[in-house]
């Protein structure tokens, strides 16, 4: 039980870092938003503008409070 959490934990973070990286590549907000939505489309997970716009953001100030500047 205890290597399926770790697994999970590994994979969890795997998708949370790539997320990040697509965030903060040097392209266009509207480009990075499309790549997203993409990427949800293939996993089955539809997202409106409004609610992809608000997990950008979510996703942002996640990376803000763990990393005070």
């Amino acid at each position: 039980m205890k290597a399926l959490n770790v697994l999970a934990a590994f994979l969890g973070g795997a998708a949370v870092g790539a997320a990040l990286g697509v965030l903060f590549a040097p392209e266009k907000g509207e480009d990075t938003r499309n790549k997203i939505a993409e990427i949800l489309r293939k996993k089955g997970i539809r997202l409106n503008r409004n609610e992809m716009d608000n997990l950008v953001d979510e996703i942002a100030a996640e990376m803000k409070n763990e990393n005070p500047a």
